[in-house]
């Protein structure tokens, strides 16, 4: 479950990524990444754990250092025993920003799930910290995370499996490489099994900024496609075999835009400033 906040104290930033973010020459999702981790005071830990390429880390360790962060180190996770160390987990304390790296989310959760890292970053994020992933390491923020799929447009039974995530929060669950690689189908199936939370999919060099009023403001090249389940007035899943398409009525699907928003307290979007100007 999502720690809880302190009385006095917000949340600190949720910035779950689509993966493929540009890394180049408009960094902006990364620069923001960096601000809302504290700017020229950011202090970042990149965990490249999902990923098994040893340049991951330092690739991004480079980048938020030249993006002007104070502090950046790598901390990558082998072994569960790895995640019990107490020097680990006193850097982690010491950040103001946690990072992790694109791969594979199982390996994520299997080496990090139930551990004292696990249960410090939400701490952490709870405590103000900002927290944020790409590709796999967006998948492993929420509490239920989209663990595998198959691809395409349809609602179908028994299409994705779900597994634990990090548990930062239990309102949303994500989907990333949304529109390049058709995942709407695994991720309204998702929904299907838990309606309450929303939807979240995100293409490709698009971030969803999630900042302590719960508001998601959106940042990059690409689309954010919000589902909200909260009035599904039928669902067939409980009564069709494995295999079969799914039946949902009421769905309210938004696609939004950088300078777009959505409220997952309110349920509301907001087109923001892509509204026309009025002279």
């Amino acid at each position: 479950m999502p720690s809880k906040v302190p009385e006095g104290e917000q949340r600190g930033w949720i910035i779950p990524i689509g993966g493929a973010e540009n890394k180049e020459n408009d960094r902006h999702i990364l620069e923001r990444f960096v601000a809302c981790s504290g700017g020229p005071d950011a202090d970042i830990v990149v965990i490249p754990t999902a990923s098994q390429l040893t340049e991951t880390g330092p690739r991004y360790q480079k980048i938020f250092r030249s993006l002007g962060a104070r502090e950046v180190s790598v901390m990558d996770f082998d072994t569960r025993r790895d995640c019990q160390e107490a020097g680990r987990l006193s850097r982690l304390e010491e950040a103001t920003g946690i990072f992790f790296t694109g791969g594979n989310q199982l390996r994520l959760t299997t080496l990090l799930g139930g551990t004292p890292v696990a249960k410090l970053v939400r701490i952490r994020n709870a405590h103000g910290v900002t927290v944020g992933g790409t590709s796999a390491g967006a998948s492993i923020l929420s509490e239920h995370m989209i663990a595998f799929g198959d691809e395409g447009s349809s609602v179908i039974s028994g299409s994705v499996r779900l597994a634990p995530g990090l548990g930062l929060t239990n309102r949303f669950i994500i989907d990333q490489h949304f529109r390049q690689r058709d995942r709407l189908g695994r991720l309204l199936t998702a929904l299907a099994y838990n309606p309450f939370a929303v939807g979240i999919g995100l293409d490709e060099d698009t971030a969803a900024f999630i900042g302590p009023d719960e508001t998601v403001e959106v940042e990059g090249s690409g689309g954010v496609t919000i589902v909200d389940a909260a009035d599904v007035s039928f669902s067939s899943m409980d009564s069709v075999r494995e295999g079969q398409p799914v039946c949902m009525l009421g769905l309210k699907l938004h696609v939004l835009v950088a300078g777009a928003s959505f409220n997952l307290h309110t349920r509301l979007a907001e087109a923001g400033s892509l509204l026309p100007r009025k002279d």
